[in-house]
């Protein structure tokens, strides 16, 4: 045990990796060519600087962007003489002027953003190290917490995220301004939220928009499955994403299935029991073909906790939208004797990954027995069962509701309600659907078969 903590602290006593050359480049590239500030700023962050010196005349040439500031040698060289980072202003001159003249090549400026990036990498991964080697060392460390721990870690700077999380309001603004710029270009259908296939819903909720916790619920049978796969398949094969469904209810052939029933238009009963024509063949053979050309994954792990999701969707290559099939049949992986506060913590940490892995999620719930109680079965917010937080969580938070459901005489058995109960992205309402229980399947009214 000695012999492994000498290892410990020994295997860290290094010199942090950087390139001063890289890093005065790429600031004698900006000094001498300010134009270039808009490229270097969107790929180099202020930590990408090993050297504190270098680090803060990259911050004084942000500031001086932003705030409209003529660039120029002389205007830098005064605003860093100006904030102290030299001990004197001749050490300040003799510095900016020597980043102005040792610069091989303007035109390899990209080439110098890439060694300081690696280099910030490579120094995040040390320092990651060492903090996974000190919490090892603790011989209470609980391995499993420790692992999520480390992948989540090495994730972020995968993700070129920083554990800094203040951050100034102009970089943020920087931030903004370039992606109100992309809003408005040719290609800003790629930056809007990702269209569930419901038009009207997609007005109410401006698509499925990244980092958002979307709850659908209804009680048993009202078909929130079939919707959240109907989703799903528009989002997989309609808008070619990368979509990833984890059904603790459900295996995945009973999951294949229903999408088959949904795409080929063939009745599910007729599959569920092999009663198939021709033409059910072929159809299903088309149906087969275009879904197994998707990007759609299912994990049918039953009591799956948000640990192991995060764990199997940082796997997956540039993931678009997670469907969760449903919400109480998940674990915390925790003894607990309050189920309130065991799918509070659930949503809770649900709202985390989505923002983290900033991708949408829809999970699906079960509705209380409230809504048939009452003479209006329409459901409310307060008909959430085990609710918890998950009012509070969730951004978006639709129900649905079929009056055919609750009277089986009704002349009408297709229409369904889709009710936005809580919209952080605008206003809440009604959108009318048509639904097709032999295909499992919602549509949009105007758009029915």
């Amino acid at each position: 045990m000695e012999e492994n903590q000498n290892f410990s602290t020994d295997v860290f006593s290094v010199n942090m990796p950087y390139s001063l050359e890289a890093e005065q480049s790429i600031l004698g590239a900006a000094i001498l060519k300010p134009d270039l500030l808009t490229e270097i700023m969107n790929k180099v962050k202020p930590e990408y600087f090993y050297q504190k010196n270098n680090r803060l005349i990259y911050g004084v040439l942000i500031e001086m962007f932003t705030g409209g500031n003529g660039i120029d040698i002389v205007t830098i060289l005064e605003n860093v003489k100006n904030l102290g980072i030299f001990d004197t202003p001749q050490q300040a001159r003799v510095y900016i002027y020597s980043l102005a003249e040792i610069l091989p090549s303007v035109s390899n400026v990209e080439s110098y953003i890439e060694i300081i990036k690696q280099k910030y990498i490579l120094r995040s991964l040390i320092d990651i190290s060492k903090e996974i080697v000190t919490n090892a060392m603790d011989s209470s460390a609980d391995a499993t917490a420790l692992m999520n721990l480390a992948e989540q870690k090495i994730y972020d700077i995968r993700e070129g995220k920083s554990d800094n999380t203040l951050v100034p309001i102009k970089d943020v603004l920087i931030e903004t301004y370039d992606h109100l710029q992309k809003l408005s270009g040719e290609r800003r259908n790629d930056y809007l939220g990702i269209s569930t296939g419901y038009s009207a819903l997609d007005n109410y909720i401006t698509g499925l928009n990244k980092s958002d916790l979307l709850l659908i619920a209804a009680r048993p049978g009202m078909g929130k499955t079939a919707f959240a796969l109907n989703i799903a398949a528009n989002v997989g094969i309609r808008g070619k994403k990368t979509v990833a469904i984890f059904s603790l209810e459900m295996g995945r052939e009973q999951l294949a299935q229903r999408l088959l029933s949904s795409e080929a238009l063939v009745e599910s009963q007729k599959i569920k029991i092999g009663s198939l024509n021709d033409d059910d063949w072929t159809s299903i053979s088309n149906a087969t073909a275009s879904l197994a050309q998707t990007d759609i994954y299912i994990d049918d792990t039953a009591g799956v906790t948000v640990a192991d999701m995060k764990a199997k969707l940082r796997r997956l290559k540039n993931i678009d939208l997670v469907v969760i099939d449903y919400l109480q049949l998940m674990s915390t992986g925790k003894n607990s004797n309050n189920r309130v506060q065991e799918v509070s913590e659930i949503t809770r940490n649900l709202k985390i990954m989505a923002k983290e892995l900033n991708i949408p999620v829809i999970t699906l719930s079960q509705l209380s027995r409230g809504t048939e109680s009452r003479t209006d079965h329409k459901p409310m917010l307060s008909d959430l069962r085990e609710s918890g937080s998950i009012e509070q969580d969730a951004d978006i938070v639709m129900f649905l509701y079929r009056e055919g459901y609750y009277n089986d005489e009704a002349d009408d058995q297709t229409t369904a309600k889709c009710i936005v109960a809580k919209n952080r992205h605008g206003s809440t309402g009604t959108i009318d659907l048509y639904w097709d229980g032999q295909y499992t399947r919602f549509s949009s009214i105007e758009y029915r078969n």
